[in-house]
């Protein structure tokens, strides 16, 4: 069983994988892109020790907190996309009860495409995978690139994996209890819900016109 469960997390990030590889040329700017963000090389800032984010979504608002001490690429990673607006409109594609909820393709398919293969060197896994923390999706050694899951429960089987959290939900998780779960698993996991390779070519587009009761972020800011 845990082995299925962790090739859940890995299924959707080998699809982003799968996209034509950059050409190192900044594709054509999409409506409401933001320069920035199609040119993730550019965006290293190193995060703060600590900070929390705040995200908006459909649902209500709910609060990260990050130690970057826990993973420090992946909290520098998570500081720029949250910083440069990266989560803005992004939905949580695919919940799955008692275990994750699960999200960062981004709706602009032309930013999706940016970032697809911006991965991040793995961090140690000092802190794991208990209810509320969060921790990036990946698809083997060193593929972190901008999906992640918040842990509905205790997931600690994920911390051999090679799962590290490196922040967690400190305000509103019962918002986070409540994301709309209805559809099911993804389509290539025999579920009823969207197919992470249909939001990589078609965008938010897909997913409105398809899954719409799915919820999503509003924006997402790091708080002061």
């Amino acid at each position: 069983m845990k082995t299925i469960h962790v090739s859940i997390l890995l299924c959707s990030s080998l699809l982003a994988l799968a996209q034509p590889q950059p050409t190192g040329k900044e594709p054509p700017r999409g409506p409401g892109s933001k320069p920035s963000l199609m040119n993730p090389a550019a965006l290293k800032a190193k995060a703060p020790d600590d900070f929390k984010a705040q995200f908006t979504t459909t649902k209500g608002d709910f609060v990260v907190e990050v130690h970057r001490d826990w993973a420090p690429n992946g909290a520098d990673r998570f500081y720029n996309l949250v910083k440069n607006g990266f989560y803005d409109g992004v939905v949580f594609y695919r919940v799955v009860p008692n275990f994750m909820v699960q999200f960062g393709i981004n709706g602009n398919t032309k930013i999706d495409a940016a970032w697809a293969h911006a991965n991040i060197r793995d961090d140690a896994v000092k802190q794991g995978n208990k209810r509320g923390r969060v921790t990036y999706a990946m698809a083997g050694p060193n593929t972190r690139t901008t999906e992640l899951f918040i842990n509905f429960k205790d997931n600690s089987f994920l911390d051999s994996q090679g799962f590290p959290a490196f922040g967690e939900v400190v305000e509103g998780m019962d918002v986070v209890d409540k994301i709309y779960g209805g559809y099911g698993d993804m389509q290539e996991m025999h579920g009823h819900g969207p197919s992470p390779s249909k939001i990589h070519a078609e965008g938010n587009a897909y997913l409105t016109k398809n899954f719409s009761q799915l919820d999503s972020i509003k924006t997402a800011k790091i708080l002061p």
